[in-house]
């Protein structure tokens, strides 16, 4: 029974009335001696609790989109075939253009949201370069299939979850190609090709995005194979014009890292309550010593950059949780690199889905500018640098509105 399927959380329903019930009827009716009815009796309430105990973590991974499946939570799962020492430019010296096409088998996903605005496709994807072998789900915007667009190449973002989190998470529990869909049909946004790669590759560690030689090649993954395999089977644009990665929380650090260590691969980025050092994550690969820290650090990266990255960086933040982190590449940032930051006031919510789910259309509105995909309406034109009050709603938090300072005001 799939963890995330409807079967497995109606059975937990299920167990968890019965559960209930069953001290009601049966407590005063358990018979023997006292040693037996103190022990049938401990296993009610047990039951009771394990249940009700399964059935909240069934509900809250189902929002958040944490494990997709048994092997992820168990900690059994491992998409690395190989990791062999492909070098600074994580290519392995291979050409990559002279690598010959795969064409990809496309199933519909299964899962919650999946099935919506036009629905989400899912396929196995065997790396060539970086020696990972994982799902890749791809969505296509409206205008795709319309005989007006045929000849059209389409822009690309990548999604990236958080950690622990499931390439689905942009689409079961932020609904972004639903919040998309409409604005990409009247021109608000452009119309993105949204393909989420696994970024879950090791059993109980966050790989950090990081190439990590004998263990996981996580960056060339992300930054190669899936490009490749996108640039195979659809009409999208060549890198890096046509390209941008989007994650939240340590998506959002994988996010920034990936544009500012490769502007080749990469036009932008945003970064929905990231980091910077990699640390900030502890069960994260790319931390666990300071050459690696250094070398996945994006405001590190910038700073020592010989020539700036031509990249622009849309990044949003509460104190204490991304917005930091945001100014810091905003100061190290120098021209062509541009950076957009977006403070959110702590009345806004935590470190949860509902704080990144409203976020999602502001930073697609960003994004169709900035990569001049196409223009958006005037009434909808992306706002100046300091968004958000604390007392706009949930909606209008990252859409730029007031002031930052009114914000600091209301804190």
């Amino acid at each position: 029974m799939s963890l995330t399927g409807t079967p497995f959380l109606c059975t937990l329903i299920v167990l968890s009335v019965v559960a209930l019930v069953q001290p009601l009827f049966l407590w005063s009716r358990v018979r023997g001696p006292r040693v037996l009815r103190a022990a049938a009796r401990t296993l009610m309430l047990l039951f009771a609790q394990g249940t009700a105990v399964a059935l909240v973590f069934t509900l809250v991974n189902n929002a958040n989109s944490l494990y997709d499946n048994w092997a992820d939570l168990l900690g059994t799962g491992d998409h690395v075939q190989q990791a062999a020492d492909l070098g600074a430019d994580g290519t392995g010296g291979i050409a990559l253009k002279r690598l010959p096409k795969v064409r990809q088998t496309f199933e519909p996903a299964a899962g919650p949201g999946m099935r919506a605005a036009g629905g989400v496709r899912v396929t196995q994807v065997r790396g060539r370069v970086s020696g990972v072998n994982a799902e890749v789900y791809v969505w296509l915007p409206p205008q795709y299939h319309e005989p007006a667009y045929r000849h059209h190449r389409f822009p690309v973002v990548e999604l990236l979850p958080g950690y622990p989190g499931s390439a689905k998470a942009w689409f079961g529990s932020l609904h972004a190609h639903e919040q998309l869909e409409p604005l990409m049909r009247d021109g608000r946004v452009a119309p993105f090709i949204l393909v989420a790669p696994r970024t879950n590759l090791l059993a109980g560690v966050d790989t950090g995005c990081a190439n990590i030689p004998g263990t996981v090649n996580a960056d060339t993954w992300l930054s190669v194979d899936v490009p490749k395999m996108v640039t195979d089977n659809f009409r999208a644009q060549p890198a890096p014009r046509g390209w941008a990665v989007a994650g939240y929380s340590a998506g959002a650090h994988c996010a920034a890292k990936l544009a500012v260590a490769h502007p080749d691969r990469y036009r932008a980025a945003v970064s929905l309550s990231g980091y910077n050092d990699p640390i900030g994550e502890r069960d994260s690969l790319a931390a666990q010593n300071p050459t690696l820290r250094a070398e996945n650090n994006p405001y590190v990266l910038l700073r020592r950059a010989t020539v700036p990255p031509r990249i622009a960086l849309y990044l949003s933040g509460q104190p204490h949780d991304g917005y930091e982190a945001a100014v810091a590449l905003e100061q190290a940032a120098k021209a062509p690199t541009t950076v957009h930051v977006v403070y959110v006031p702590r009345s806004a919510g935590g470190h949860t889905m509902a704080l990144w789910r409203p976020q999602v259309v502001p930073a697609f509105e960003w994004l169709t500018q900035e990569m001049g995909a196409r223009p958006v309406t005037a009434a909808r034109a992306v706002p100046p640098r300091s968004p958000s009050t604390a007392g706009a709603r949930p909606a209008e938090l990252a859409s730029g509105t007031a002031s930052r300072a009114g914000a600091v005001r209301r804190r």
